[in-house]
């Protein structure tokens, strides 16, 4: 039997586990991040804690497998796909992990869109918003004696590979599954794009070499070797985003599937063999898959997830400890399909799909017979809303791509109540699946892959699955359904114009003072 270190840098902290070549995981570890949060919308993480969470998460993992490390074939990694860091030549971090939450880079983004957002869109397949394109922009502009350290600019999964083989900066890389959020890249051919470089003045040297995400970029150090407990020169691969490991692991594989990302953020996928940017509503972003020649359309929302976390801490039962997710959901089950008429927007820092910076929560319809059970209802239909927004763009791109069902991963598809509202809703059956960790498996399977081990990368990823409760759809409610969302889409609109004149007012109101 062999094994494969997989590691998996997360918002809320890094998932480790060594995973067996029939896709078993046999021990795993979690170490949770620290988030630091500043003034005027600034998130960052610590990249020595960072890669910390990966040494200590493997040494933890392996403990727990009981696994002799000669065992272990290969590395990979996954992480946060929207945020980026700068090392310098040694490798050494210049920057802290600039985070996909942060949004101090918005200011750089109106000159992005002015420039020309549909050939944007076209060349990235991703509309403007808050990713590694504006936020090279802010550090350049903002912060230009640091900038000038910057040797590379690269990610969370390519920084903790990179130190774990002890590469330089002229080895530094970016595996093509997170190219749509790089700013600067034509993801089509693969390949950085000059007009985009030349358009905005940014140095094409600080750009890492473009790489697949089962290539071998270095082998584990001494160093790390003896921290982690593993045999010194075990093989590490590129790896890729974590959001395209879940897909692999989540089913992925071909054209017509569906996958319902249930996490801190809420993203709904699909999978298409075609090229085809969403430059009309700019709602979907066109990624690669990690499998050659099929792509993985998505779009979320940045906290849809969080919402329903926040909102359980919020409400507490007596004063006590926070109502636990099945309390509230069996308070929810009780409330018909469109919570009694109360509308929920989940976009608490913008929406990002399509891309509205000034856009804020809230509930819209209060009245004093609204509790706990239709407010916490709300919230998770305004997720399957938007869901459904997403499915009828990519039905619109896909060019007729019959969908037949959803795969359900992360925390949100344990709950009974939230997987049927979204299969009614999309009108497709949803199916959870057991695999909690489905991206740590596809980041095995790319290891093992990447060393020959595995002949059909596909075939492996698909081998691993195990699936749960079918929650069918109840079409007797899709009537219900098709109202709710086009109530749910007037409100974000309205409420995005809402905040749009409160913006404008307010900066008159300056000008006027000034």
């Amino acid at each position: 039997m062999r094994y494969f270190v997989s590691a998996d840098i997360g918002t809320q902290g890094t998932k480790t586990a060594i995973v067996d070549e029939t896709g078993r995981i046999a021990g795993a570890s979690f170490r949770p991040s620290r988030l630091i949060r500043g003034p005027g919308g600034s998130v960052e993480e610590d990249p020595e804690e960072m890669f910390r969470s990966v040494t200590e998460g493997i040494r933890e993992a392996l403990d727990a497998a009981s696994v002799e490390p000669g065992r272990v074939a290969a590395i990979g990694l996954a992480g946060q796909m929207a945020g980026i860091l700068g090392i310098d030549e040694s490798w050494n971090a210049v920057t802290p992990y600039d985070s996909w939450l942060d949004t101090r880079c918005e200011k750089h983004m109106p000159e992005i869109k002015a420039w020309g957002e549909e050939r944007f869109i076209r060349l990235t397949g991703s509309p403007v918003t808050y990713a590694h394109g504006p936020k090279k922009l802010w550090w350049k502009r903002e912060r230009p004696d640091v900038y000038r350290r910057i040797a590379k600019f690269v990610v969370p999964s390519a920084y903790a590979a990179g130190r774990l083989a002890g590469l330089k900066a002229d080895e530094a890389f970016i595996d093509y599954t997170h190219l749509h959020f790089s700013g600067f890249a034509d993801v089509s051919g693969m390949r950085w794009s000059q007009e985009l470089l030349e358009a905005f003045g940014m140095d094409g040297d600080k750009l890492p070499a473009i790489v697949r995400p089962w290539d071998v970029v270095g082998s584990l150090s001494g160093q790390y070797a003896l921290e982690t407990g593993l045999p010194e020169g075990v093989p590490i691969v590129a790896g890729c985003g974590d959001s395209a490991a879940a897909a692999l692991g989540g089913g992925l594989v071909r054209p017509g599937r569906l996958l319902d990302i249930a996490g801190t953020a809420s993203i709904l996928a699909g999978c298409v063999d075609r090229y085809s940017p969403d430059a009309e509503t700019k709602t979907l972003i066109f990624a690669r898959s990690v499998l050659p020649g099929l792509w993985a359309p998505h779009a979320y929302i940045s906290g849809g997830g969080e919402c329903l976390s926040w909102y359980r801490k919020l409400v507490s039962a007596d004063g006590g400890e926070p109502l636990s997710y099945e309390k509230l959901s069996e308070l929810a089950e009780k409330i018909a399909p469109g919570s009694d008429g109360l509308l929920f927007v989940p976009h608490f820092g913008g929406r990002v799909c399509p891309n509205d910076t000034d856009l804020r929560g809230s509930w819209i319809g209060l009245n004093w017979s609204h509790g706990k059970a239709a407010m916490f209802r709300s919230i998770m239909e305004s997720i399957a809303c938007e869901y459904r927004i997403y499915l009828d763009t990519l039905e619109r791109l896909s060019g007729g791509i019959p969908y037949s069902g959803v795969h359900a991963v992360g925390g949100g598809a344990k709950g009974s109540l939230f997987a049927r509202i979204k299969a009614d809703a999309l009108g497709l059956p949803v199916t959870a699946l057991k695999n909690a960790d489905s991206a740590l498996q596809a980041v095995a399977a790319i290891a093992g892959f990447g060393i020959g081990h595995y002949a059909d990368l596909a075939a492996t990823a698909e081998s691993f699955i195990a699936y749960d409760r079918r929650y069918e759809p109840d079409l007797s409610l899709r009537g219900a359904y098709d109202r709710l969302t086009k109530k749910y889409r007037m409100a974000v609109e309205g409420m995005a114009a809402l905040y749009g004149n409160l913006k404008k007012t307010t900066l008159d109101e300056r000008k006027i003072a000034t």
